[in-house]
This record gives C-alpha cells, structure tokens and sequence, in this order.
C-alpha cells in the first residue's frame, strides 16, 4: 500500500506547512486586535506583539494529521494506527487549549510576574501541572506505546499497565511543562524545538516506527512554518499555547515512536533547565539585562538559574547570538543520542 511508504509523509508534512503559514499570519493580526499580546522586553522601546502564536501551530499540526488519516481511511483500508492518530491530535489540541488560556490572561494595567512588570499574567503555577494533566487523556485511553522498554544500563523493562496509567500522564505532564521553562529570546524555544523534531524525524526513519515517521514529520512542517515568523526579529510571540503543545507531541513521538530512550537524551537541555528553576523555586526569568549596545548580560550576576544564564555569563551576546548557541546546545544532545544509539547504549 502506497500511503505505508515513507513518501507518503511529504504530503501531510506540505499541507501542515501550507496551514500553519496562513493561521500564523492570521493569528499575527487578529491576536493584535484582540488584545492577546506581550511585550518583548529584548528590544529597545519594547514593543508589543501578538501572542498566542501557538494556535496556528496546533491548528497546522492537527490538519496536517487528518490529512494522512483522510488519505488512509478512503483512498485504501484503514490503518491499525488511526486511533493513536486521533489521540495524538486530541492531546495535543487539548493542550494547546489550556496554554491558550495562560495567553489569554492579559491584564489592562502592568502586573509583576517573575520579577518583572508585563500585561501578561498566565496562569498560576500550581494550575500549570494540573490542567495539562488533560493532554494525557487521549493517550492512556488508547493504551499508547508498549510497556516494554529499553532504558540504558538497565536494558528492557516491562512495566505494564503502569505505563499508560502512570508513565504516560506524567511524561506529558513533565514535557510540556518543561519545555515551557526554556525560551524568552526570540526563535530560541521554535528553534530548540524545531532541531527536537527533526532528529526524531531522522531517528523514526532509521529506527523507529512509521507512526513515529508520520508525527515527527507534520511536527516538523508545522514548526519550521512558524520559525520564520519568530527567529529575530520575531513578528509573533509563542506563547504558552505553542509550548505546551509542542512539548506533548514531541513526548507524543517518543512513546508511540518506541524513542523514549533516544528521546530522553534530545530532551536533556529541558530536563536541565526543569532542574535549574527548581532551584529557584520557579522564580526566576530566562531574560538578560539589555545593554546600550544591544548585547545581554545575565539578571543574577554568576548565578544560574537557566541556559540562558550560563550562555549570557560565557561573554555579553546579542539576542540572537543566544538562541543561536542554545540551538548548539540541542544539536550537541542529539550528536550525542545518536552516537550512543550508534554504540547501542539506548
């Protein structure tokens, strides 16, 4: 059958490129009217853009699925996969829903949030974890991924049904949080992101599964559509709606693409970055300290609370010389997730 080779990737991957273009540029004005926006305290006279950025991705991603599961269902048989499809996209619109309502959450007077005065509110911390418990749903409800897996040093292990039931929500969970700690500079969280999803792409086609092969590759449309309405000077803000959902359809990949492992190691610099807030209880901003000459030097002097920081204490960097390195950093995990896959250590 024709729509299980891999070419059959292409054509979701063009059509959720294609959307996600469009509903950027629509979300671009219609966010501006509406008053969903922030401040781009990186730039001088910061000024205010559009946020929210995240639905036109959510929408791209979700559309570019269907297109494959349209084509699987009526053109041929369907496939087995069909209800993780659904589920995937389930998750992640649910998600992106609750990060919608983070962006939302624009006041009329300036508000402190992590040690700073902006419109933006969002929600409160501890709702954070629990709302987004939601994007799990679908995927335990179709029992997703196997429940043996291949953990280095330890080898496989059976979890059973702990691994839907437990495993599962709490990857969701911790990813899509996570992966909304690490941003603040323009192009740096589409950027990381972006890298994530084509080294999954590249680990589906060579290791993993066809279901992997087809989510990677949609994801991957979808965020390098919106990279170039945020890399510097971003046009569009992502918002929480865009972390969140990016951050469970890549956990997304790694469980129904048999990638935990391999996933693990391309998401350390999350991991990290969970760890390092931590520290500081979550009070803290990824954000530096603008200097006359467009370079940043880091918020708490030499002590790190994010990459940013240690990028910015390595030498005084300009905005997008900091998402460059951190998209360094990520390259450097996935040179180091293939190397051990390469070596059979994952």
């Amino acid at each position: 059958m024709v729509y299980h080779s891999y070419l059959t990737v292409a054509v979701p991957a063009i059509v959720a490129f294609i959307i996600t273009v469009v509903g950027t540029l629509f979300v671009q004005s219609y966010m501006k009217d509406a008053g969903v926006t922030a401040i781009d305290h990186n730039k001088k006279g910061k000024p205010i853009l559009a946020s929210g950025g995240g639905v036109a991705v959510a929408f791209g991603f979700a559309v570019g699925m269907l297109t494959y599961i349209f084509g699987s269902s009526f053109v041929y048989e369907p496939a087995s996969s069909l209800p993780y499809l659904f589920a995937t996209v389930v998750a992640v619109f649910l998600i992106a829903f609750v990060g919608f309502l983070d962006d939302i959450n624009v006041k009329r007077e300036m508000v402190k949030t992590t040690g700073m005065m902006d419109t933006r509110k969002g929600l409160k911390q501890w709702q954070k974890p629990l709302l987004t418990l939601i994007g799990a749903i679908p995927l335990m409800a179709v029992n997703a991924g196997v429940a043996t897996v291949n953990l280095p040093l330890l080898g496989a292990i059976n979890f059973g049904l702990f691994y839907p039931l437990i495993i599962i929500p709490l990857a969701v969970i911790f990813a899509s949080n996570a992966f909304n700690l690490l941003g603040g500079f323009d192009g740096i969280a589409t950027g990381t992101g972006l890298i994530a999803a084509a080294a999954l792409l590249l680990y589906s086609f060579i290791y993993g599964t066809y279901i992997g092969s087809v989510i990677s590759g949609v994801l991957f449309a979808t965020l390098l559509a919106f990279f170039f309405f945020n890399v510097y000077p971003a046009r569009v803000i992502p918002g929480d709606s865009y972390t969140y959902a990016v951050g469970t359809a890549l956990v997304t990949v790694m469980i129904l693409g048999s990638a935990e492992a391999f996933g693990v190691i391309i998401f350390m610099p999350w991991i990290i970055e969970f760890l390092l807030h931590l520290k500081k209880k979550f009070h803290t901003t990824d954000l530096g300290k603008l200097n006359k000459d467009g370079t940043f030097t880091a918020p708490y002097g030499k002590k790190i609370s994010s990459w940013t920081h240690l990028i910015m204490n390595s030498r005084p960097m300009t905005e997008w010389q900091v998402s460059a390195a951190m998209w360094c950093v990520e390259i450097g995990f996935v040179a180091l997730a293939f190397g051990m896959k390469a070596l059979r250590l994952v």
